[in-house]
């Protein structure tokens, strides 16, 4: 029987992991860390909420791998296929003739939506003049993007958005498969930075042409949504593009910011 975790306890336990380990999980929206609660002390087989208190805050090791219970990574290879026609149109009209391009990939997860950009620009011509960040809170989840190397039984499941967006390719063309495995190319890697951030806390001194920040809002309340937007509009150069998830929500402040450019894709453009 799941037993029942009241908000106040969840903010309690949040304020105490910003005490005892500075970041700052207090504006994330509660139903979601209450499902990363839960789905943390079922898989670390934990009776209670009091023994996961003492847990997180005594082991530091523990809590550091707990990260991705707590946030549900949504990523994809080509998640949305229609977005990322879009997004190619958008390179090809406004960046084609300018001479670098930038992008931030922020809470890129395990960094399937990284090399989706890859392959576009480099069937665009444009991979050579690309530098992307790629940041995540997560340090597994990071590492896992540095490697770019995804099961065979996962990369099945990409197959069908990837051929949706090239009929006439393969994966074999941007993947070197392995037993088991399948391994980015390196020629797809190689213009990418990855670095940890924490978009609660964190500033960014950059400037980037497009921002990804998609399925990561959902899990955010108004506040920090406000907050990570302005750092967002602060962030992009003029005239830059903000890409947003397909379950995230724009909050009404956002208008203030950013004009739609494609509601059904969620992209936005800095006013």
């Amino acid at each position: 029987m799941k037993q029942v975790i009241g908000d106040e306890e969840i903010r309690a336990l949040m304020s105490a992991i910003e005490r005892r380990y500075g970041l700052d999980f207090t504006n994330y929206e509660i139903k979601s860390l209450k499902r990363g609660i839960f789905r943390l002390m079922m898989k670390r087989k934990i009776k209670n909420i009091l023994e996961l208190w003492s847990i997180i805050l005594k082991d530091e090791e523990f809590f550091k791998d707990s990260i991705d219970d707590l946030m549900v990574n949504l990523t994809e290879l080509f998640r949305n296929p229609d977005a990322w026609m879009m997004i190619k149109k958008i390179l090809l009209e406004e960046y084609k003739s300018k001479p670098n391009l930038s992008i931030w990939h922020a809470g890129c997860s395990t960094g399937e939506e990284v090399y989706t950009m890859a392959i576009i620009l480099n069937e665009i011509s444009m991979l050579s003049k690309t530098k992307a960040l790629a940041s995540d809170l997560s340090s597994q989840a990071l590492e896992k993007a540095k490697n770019g190397k995804y099961s065979l039984i996962v990369m099945q499941n990409y197959l069908k958005p990837f051929l949706e967006f090239f009929p006439d390719k393969k994966m074999e063309d941007f993947f070197d498969y392995q037993e088991f495995n399948a391994m980015v190319k390196p020629e797809f890697k190689k213009h990418v930075k990855f670095t940890r951030h924490n978009l609660a806390q964190d500033p960014m001194e950059q400037k980037f042409d497009i921002i990804f920040c998609r399925n990561v809002m959902i899990y955010f309340d108004e506040t920090l949504k406000l907050h990570v937007l302005n750092m967002f509009n602060n962030s992009l150069n003029d005239g830059g593009y903000l890409v947003i998830g397909y379950y995230d929500t724009m909050p009404k402040s956002g208008a203030d910011i950013f004009d739609i450019y494609d509601n059904k894709t969620r992209i936005y453009k800095k006013k």
